[in-house]
């Protein structure tokens, strides 16, 4: 593998400032390298030209001084966000040859920060899913393999192209979404970092709607200072979302700090779960003599309604879901199935059921149920006041601590197959990340260590609203201090 393919993104900055190499021999190597991993069939589409093309106009602008922040870094993009003239079918079939008119808010920041695309990102089909195998174009493979084991292993989902492909050093960075735990889980499955931030500091508008009120844009990348980069190319008011903040954007990357001095980092007692691997709980004491090391209080507090965040999300998410997926009919764009000399519902029924997968029909169906007459009280309505006492949850919070630390899931990365028969097993895997999501919290993942299968295991930081600096600063602090800087073994 290229010297250059194993950089971070800011060092791939640096080199590029001062002449070490030029973009188009950085986005070369990123090429090659994404066509050489293609079984791990992390990209559902390579932009091969597209991002040589990126490359050469940053080495021109490089050359005049006029250079943007992001120019001529190889970045992957979820294939949720919508890229102008690419297709874009968030991993279903029922998208299959959709080429948007338009780019997404995100997109567009980052071509116009000079980011070269080298592809779009495979995915669980509209996100939904915690190990990449309900993509309708074929599972991603994970690029770790536990030690002495040819097994392939799942990267994590739904972004699980975009861990995979960091991972891999196929791109410096990648875009990806979370609506319970997206980004988080499979960051930590794959040994990388990725930033969930608060609701509404990234525009969601071009990005494919799986859950409205849940979903966020968020950053994936080798370390939390690459993190810290790409999130602030991504951020940023939009009017065309109605949900987007209209805040200031934080230089982020320039006010990294490793110092928790005078910080209060909370441990919530709820997320000690029964059964939880003896490993992962070493872990996370780890995490808090780290934090201790970096100058925190450390202070238990309780968040009482953790125990509801899960089925509250597998309410919540589902009803979303069940809306925002009605739109896809066969008539306006996309696959098409029409049954001969059959009526209009006919030609839904018949799109529908070729174009969505297993897990998705499930979600829709879940969502229509508790939306129903007779059961939208019970369920839908009931789960959104839990919802609230959530959020409540996490203000009292607030009261004694500035910070969470808690795992961000409960095992290291499983076998391909091992949980796909039993949804609720996998649904188990967001328990640790959707609370954070409930609430609309910025929260990270951070490598912290590595199994006894030689598997990576992550931290979880939680911060207040709008506070990325506060959980960047202690994914750096918490990051200095583990040195994790193990990598996949290159086998594809």
């Amino acid at each position: 593998m290229s010297a250059l393919t194993d950089l971070s993104l800011a060092k791939m900055q640096s080199g590029l400032a001062a002449g070490e190499f030029s973009a188009r021999e950085l986005v070369s190597a990123h090429v090659s390298a994404v066509e050489a991993a293609r079984p791990l069939n992390a990209f559902l589409v390579e932009t091969p030209d597209h991002a040589l093309a990126a490359a050469d106009a940053a080495d021109a602008a490089l050359k005049a001084g006029t250079a943007g922040p992001l120019a001529g870094i190889p970045l992957g993009i979820k294939d949720l966000f919508c890229t102008k003239g690419v297709e874009t079918t968030a991993a279903s079939k029922i998208l299959q040859g959709f080429k948007p008119r338009y780019d997404s808010t995100v997109t567009e920041k980052l071509f116009a920060a000079g980011a070269a695309m080298l592809g779009k990102l495979n995915l669980d089909e509209f996100a939904m899913g915690s190990s990449n195998e309900t993509s309708a174009y074929g599972p991603v493979i994970s690029p770790w393999r536990a030690d002495g084991s040819s097994e392939n292993l799942v990267p994590g989902g739904s972004s699980g192209g975009s861990s995979a492909a960091v991972s891999a050093r196929l791109c410096a960075a990648a875009t990806g979404t979370d609506t319970g735990g997206s980004i988080r889980q499979p960051a930590a499955f794959t040994g990388i970092a990725g930033i969930k931030p608060t609701y509404g500091r990234c525009s969601r508008w071009g990005v494919i709607a799986f859950a409205s009120s849940l979903d966020q844009p968020g950053a994936m990348a080798r370390d939390v200072r690459d993190c810290a980069i790409m999130l602030e190319a991504m951020s940023g008011y939009d009017p065309k979302d109605s949900t987007s903040i209209n805040a200031p954007v934080p230089q982020w990357a320039a006010a990294l700090n490793g110092s928790l001095k005078g910080k209060r980092i909370g441990i919530p007692r709820e997320y000690r779960v029964e059964g939880m691997d003896p490993q992962l709980e070493a872990l996370w004491q780890q995490g808090i003599d780290w934090a201790k090391d970096a100058g925190a209080e450390i202070v238990e507090v309780s968040l009482p309604h953790t125990r509801e965040a899960l089925p509250t999300y597998y309410i919540v998410a589902p009803a979303e879901a069940s809306s925002n997926l009605a739109r896809y009919d066969g008539v306006r764009y996309g696959q098409r199935v029409t049954p001969p000399g059959g009526s209009l519902n006919d030609m839904y029924e018949a799109t529908r059921g070729a174009g969505f997968g297993g897990e998705v029909k499930r979600r829709i169906m879940i969502g229509t149920y508790v939306l129903s007459a007779g059961y939208y009280d019970a369920y839908y309505l009931k789960a959104q006041k839990v919802r609230a006492l959530i959020a409540q949850d996490f203000e009292r919070a607030w009261e004694s601590c500035d910070l969470l630390l808690t795992p961000t899931a409960p095992t290291a990365a499983f076998g391909l197959g091992a949980k796909s028969a039993d949804p609720i097993a996998m649904y188990l895997n967001d328990v640790f990340t959707v609370p954070a999501s409930l609430a609309g919290l910025p929260a990270m993942s951070i490598p912290a260590g590595l199994d006894s299968q030689g598997l990576p295991l992550g931290l979880q930081i939680i911060g207040k609203p709008l506070d990325e600096q506060g959980v960047l600063d202690a994914g750096h602090a918490l990051e200095c201090r583990a040195g994790f800087t193990a990598a996949p073994q290159h086998w594809w």
